[in-house]
């Protein structure tokens, strides 16, 4: 697993990068009365980076005085760990793909 510090770097540029899409989308292929469309898909991209980035910041409740050793405490973190990245990449993987569906349907179609 990455670091905290480089799973939110990646989670920014993601976002980052989907956002600049819908800009230029936008401006290249959108219509006046589509502006408002794409602003609401930005906002859904803006909200999705938040929120990963806030569950990437989550920290490990447990104490290692709560555990028999320090091995038992260094697995069960390392489990949390491993389930929030799980948590993250789905919650990332499914909004990204609903706001690809919303950026096609708002793309002109072919004659």
């Amino acid at each position: 697993m990455a670091n905290k510090r480089q799973l939110k770097k990646a989670i920014c540029r993601t976002c980052g990068e989907v956002a600049g899409e819908c800009i230029f989308a936008a401006e290249a292929f959108g219509k006046e009365a589509d502006y408002e469309n794409w602003d609401k898909i930005i906002l859904d991209v803006a909200l999705l980076q938040a929120e990963a980035v806030n569950r990437v910041s989550e920290s490990f409740k447990q104490q290692p005085k709560e555990f028999a050793n320090g091995k038992e405490y260094k697995k069960a973190r390392k489990a949390h760990s491993k389930k929030v990245v799980k948590e993250i990449t789905e919650l990332m993987t499914n909004t990204l793909q609903e706001v690809a569906g919303k950026m096609n349907a708002l793309m002109p179609k072919k004659a």
